[in-house]
């Protein structure tokens, strides 16, 4: 039974943009010695013109004013406030999909697909490949705040997603799509309930187990790169590490400590953010051709107006202390058909080309996990497929859902 949804606007009150104001000209700039080559992390140099620019430059009204752009609305189911967008196709029959961002994403990071996949005449498709899109910010993330239950992660979110989609919005049966944090949720669905899911669509690979090692905190799990390696290769895997290691061990074992600095500090916050967007975006490409410091900034304004960063790092550490479990021991365990838009952009997986990376995915440990229907590769764009390379997802989505809808 479709249950009646209230319109929401993001309006956010002017003390706490005055507050900002005040934070950002009272930053105490940390000294940076040798750091050019930002060995030792984002250089204060490199985050200070971003600061600059917020503090200068940035126009929040402006930029609030694009993101009311969309109809949006804000529910509680189970207590939890979920905040979505929420466009209807225009084309016959749309098919129902549900967009699920990752972190340090924002639900804005899908926003790039809305226009093609609702009315795709206008952008080159055919009618019948219109879509209903609902984004939601994940619980913690943006406006869907405060968090309501302290154990929150991906397979408690799908959960609520499946309640929005079915109780809330009234469809017999929907898609999903998502990546990162995201992609867990999305690939939950399709495991607990395939039946009632048109089909998934995905930007990467992920096991439903994942955090769940002895070793939660540690992506090589004690490992050590092999030293008689070509160096080539100990690089590559070096790279991988020291790209995704850092965030997944705070945010595991020490999240609320971090969260106490960033929660305070906008640049601070900023900091630990964007040394994500800048180091897993498109390798092969310039961070700021897909980047514009207003784009930057008004994903960390989601983060800041709403302060998420603490409740949005703590979704790892949930996913570890509240270890998912099967919902059957089907194989593969995700039933629900399953299509990859995967860019080689991306740090992980290490080795990764356009010639290889299907493969790496059907041959590979996960493609059991999976009922893989539609998988490409595609080159450009990094970890955040859908605001680098949006083409690649638009088509990505239509080809996965074409045959099954």
């Amino acid at each position: 039974m479709k249950t009646s949804i209230i319109p929401f606007k993001i309006q956010v009150p002017q003390e706490v943009l005055t507050d900002l104001q005040t934070r950002l000209k009272m930053t105490r700039w940390a000294p940076d010695q040798n750091n050019e080559d930002q060995f030792y992390g984002l250089s204060t140099a490199f985050l200070k013109d971003y600061a600059d620019h917020w503090l200068q430059n940035y126009d929040w009204r402006e930029q609030e004013e694009k993101l009311n752009s969309y109809n949006q609305y804000k529910i509680d189911i189970e207590g939890q406030p979920i905040h979505f967008i929420y466009e209807k196709g225009k084309g016959p029959n749309p098919v129902p999909i549900i967009l699920s961002h990752g972190w340090p994403w924002t639900y804005w990071h899908w926003s790039k697909l809305i226009g093609p996949l609702t009315d795709p005449v206008k952008y080159g498709g055919k009618a019948e490949q219109s879509f209903d899109v609902i984004i939601p910010s994940l619980p913690g993330f943006g406006f869907s705040t405060p968090v309501k239950d302290p154990e929150i992660n991906f397979w408690k979110i799908a959960e609520l997603w499946h309640k929005l989609m079915k109780d809330v919005l009234g469809y017999e049966k929907y898609a999903a799509a998502g990546s990162d944090y995201g992609m867990l949720v999305t690939a939950q669905l399709g495991h607990k309930y395939a039946d009632e899911l048109i089909g998934i669509h995905l930007g990467h690979e992920m096991p439903l187990q994942i955090f769940q090692s002895e070793r939660p905190w540690d992506l090589t799990e004690g490992n050590l790169v092999p030293a008689d390696l070509p160096e080539e290769q100990r690089n590559e895997f070096l790279n991988f590490q020291k790209t995704f290691a850092s965030h997944v061990a705070v945010h595991m074992l020490d999240s609320q400590t971090l969260t106490h600095g960033l929660n305070d500090s906008p640049v601070g916050m900023l900091a630990w953010i964007l040394q994500r967007w800048k180091k897993w975006s498109d390798k092969h490409a310039n961070f700021e051709d897909s980047y514009t410091k207003d784009d930057v900034i008004t994903f960390a304004m989601i983060y800041w107006i709403n302060q998420a960063i603490g409740t949005s790092m703590r979704v790892y550490a949930n996913a570890a202390r509240y270890p998912w479990k099967p919902s059957h021991s089907r194989t593969p365990a995700v039933e629900a058909a399953a299509g990859f838009s995967l860019l080689v952009g991306e740090v992980y997986p290490p080795f990764a080309t356009i010639d290889n990376r299907v493969n790496m995915l059907t041959d590979g440990p996960l493609a059991s996990q999976f009922n893989i229907v539609y998988a490409k590769a595609f080159q450009k764009g990094g970890h955040f497929g859908p605001w680098e390379n949006p083409a690649a997802f638009i088509e990505g989505v239509r080809d996965t859902f074409d045959p099954l809808k």
